[in-house]
C-alpha cells in the first residue's frame, strides 16, 4: 500500500479550489460567494526574460556538452596512447633483459675464450722451451751438431749414420716445436679477437636496450601524466555542466512558475466573468419574482440551485491539477486526497531519492485531478482506456493525453490545458509544471473523462 503522509494539506488545498470553482460556476440562490482577489500576474516581459534565461543556459548546456563530447574523446584516445605505451615499455624491458642475458653469455665466452688463449699461451711457452732444449744441445755438442763438420769428425760409416739420424730427428723437432708456435699464437690471437668482438656487440645491445627502455618508461610517464591532466579537464567540464544544468532547471522552474502564476491568473479572470454573470442573472431573477404585496400568495423559495458533485467539471479537474503545481515529482506518489510519498522502483526514481519525496507522478496527478469524477487506476496505460477516445485534432481543455507505442506501451500521462499547453508530473528530478504539448510519440488519441 502506498505511503499517505503529506497528503492532508493537498487534500485541502485542492478541495478549497474545487469546491469554489463549482461554486462559482453553478451560483447559489441569494448572496453569491465572491471570488478572491486576483493571483499575481506576471508581465510578458517578466515570462519573455525567464524565458531568454532558460534558452542562454540551455545554450550553455549545449556547448558544455559538446565540449565534453570533445574531451570525452581526447581521453579515450589518451587512454589508447597509454596502453600502446605501456606496451613499448614493455616491449623495451623484454629487450633490455634479452640484452642483459647476451651480455652475460659474451661475457661468459670471453672467459672460455681467455680460458683458451691461456691454454695456447701454454702451448707456444712449450714451443718456446723444445727449442730452447734444441739450441741447449746443440752448444753441447759444440756448436757443430748442426754443420758439415758433424759429419766429417765421424770415425766409421756407424757413427756417421748414427750422428745423421741424430741431425734429422733434431731438425724435424725444431721444425715441429716452431709450427706448433705458430699455430698456437695464431688460434690465441683469433680467440683472443673472437671474444673481444662478442663482448663489444653483446655491451652495444645491452646499453641499446637500457636507452630504449629508458626512453619508453618516459614515453609511458608522458602519457599518463598527459591522461591524467585530461581526465582532471573532464571532471572540471563535468562539473560545470552539472552546475548549468542546475541552472536551466531552476529557469525552467521559474519559467514554469510564471506560466503557472499566468495561467492561474487567466483562470481567476474566467471564473470573476462567471461570477459576475451570475450575479446578474441572480438579479434578474430576483427582479422578475412577484412580491406578497403583488399577490404572489406566499414568500420567494429558499431553495438552493442543484449543485454537481465535487469536481465534476472540467474546470475543477483542471483547477485541482494546477493547484499541485512546484510539487516534486514521486514516482508511485498521489491519491485521491493529494500528494503522497513515492515508493521504490529499483532504479532511476530511487536514484532521485523518490521514496522520500511526497508529491505525484504523471498518472498519480491525474488521479488527484479527476477524483470527483471517477476513481482512475495508478497507471497510465489504463487510463488511456478509461475515458472516451478523441482524435487529437478534436481535444480540448480537460483531457488526457498519452505517450508511448504499441511496442513498450504508454508511458506518460498529462492533462490538456489548451492553447498548446498541458500540465504534468514529467519525471524524477522534475516537479509538477505546465509546459507546451510535446508531439513527439504522442498517442493519436486523448481520454475525455468529462463531456
Amino acid at each position: 500500500m502506498r505511503g499517505e503522509t503529506g497528503s492532508g494539506a493537498g487534500a485541502r488545498r485542492g478541495t478549497t479550489i474545487g469546491a469554489l470553482g463549482i461554486a462559482l460556476l453553478l451560483g447559489v440562490t441569494g448572496t453569491a460567494i465572491a471570488v478572491p482577489p486576483p493571483p499575481p500576474n506576471p508581465s510578458d516581459s517578466e515570462i519573455n526574460s525567464s524565458k531568454a534565461d532558460a534558452n542562454a543556459k540551455a545554450g550553455d548546456v549545449g556547448r558544455l556538452t559538446n565540449q565534453l563530447a570533445q574531451a570525452e574523446s581526447k581521453l579515450a584516445q589518451l587512454n589508447d596512447d597509454v596502453e600502446l605505451k605501456m606496451e613499448e615499455a614493455n616491449k623495451a624491458r623484454v629487450d633490455a633483459e634479452t640484452a642483459q642475458d647476451e651480455a652475460a653469455q659474451a661475457d661468459r665466452e670471453a672467459q672460455s675464450a681467455r680460458t683458451e688463449s691461456d691454454a695456447a699461451q701454454a702451448t707456444i711457452d712449450k714451443a718456446r722451451a723444445d727449442l730452447d732444449k734444441f739450441a741447449a744441445a746443440s752448444f753441447q755438442q759444440g756448436s757443430t751438431i748442426g754443420s758439415v763438420s758433424a759429419y766429417l769428425t765421424a770415425n766409421s760409416p756407424k757413427e756417421l749414420l748414427g750422428r745423421a739420424q741424430m741431425l734429422d730427428a733434431v731438425g724435424g723437432s725444431r721444425l715441429n716445436a716452431l709450427d706448433t708456435m705458430k699455430r698456437a699464437q695464431t688460434e690465441k690471437s683469433n680467440k683472443d679477437a673472437t671474444a673481444r668482438k662478442k663482448q663489444e656487440i653483446a655491451q652495444e645491445r645491452k646499453r641499446a636496450a637500457e636507452a630504449a627502455k629508458h626512453e619508453a618508461d618516459n614515453a609511458q610517464s608522458a602519457a599518463q601524466h598527459a591522461q591524467d591532466t585530461q581526465a582532471a579537464q573532464n571532471d572540471k567540464l563535468e562539473a560545470d555542466k552539472t552546475n548549468v544544468e542546475k541552472q536551466l532547471f531552476e529557469a525552467q522552474q521559474k519559467v514554469s512558475g510564471l506560466q503557472g502564476q499566468r495561467q492561474r491568473y487567466e483562470d481567476w479572470k474566467a471564473q470573476k466573468a462567471r461570477e459576475d454573470e451570475e450575479r446578474a442573472r441572480q438579479a434578474a431573477l430576483a427582479a422578475s419574482r412577484p412580491s406578497p404585496s403583488q399577490g404572489g400568495g406566499g414568500r420567494p423559495s429558499s431553495r438552493p440551485v442543484q449543485s454537481a458533485p465535487a469536481g465534476a467539471s472540467v474546470e475543477a479537474a483542471v483547477q485541482r491539477a494546477l493547484s499541485q503545481l512546484g510539487l516534486p515529482y514521486a514516482w508511485g506518489g498521489g491519491n485521491t486526497s493529494g500528494p503522497t510519498r513515492g515508493i521504490r522502483d529499483g532504479g532511476v526514481a530511487d536514484r532521485y531519492g523518490d521514496y522520500n519525496k511526497i508529491g505525484f507522478d504523471c498518472s498519480g496527478l491525474m488521479i488527484y485531478a479527476f477524483a470527483g469524477v471517477r476513481a482512475l487506476p495508478h497507471y497510465s496505460g489504463y487510463q488511456y482506456n478509461a475515458g472516451r477516445k478523441v482524435p487529437l485534432s478534436q481535444m480540448r481543455r480537460g483531457d488526457m493525453l498519452f505517450w508511448g507505442g504499441s511496442a513498450r506501451g504508454i508511458h506518460h500521462v498529462a492533462m490538456y490545458l489548451g492553447n498548446g499547453q498541458m500540465v504534468e508530473a514529467p519525471q524524477s528530478g522534475l516537479r509538477v509544471r505546465v509546459a507546451p504539448v510535446r508531439y513527439g510519440g504522442i498517442m493519436p488519441y486523448a481520454a475525455r473523462m468529462i463531456g
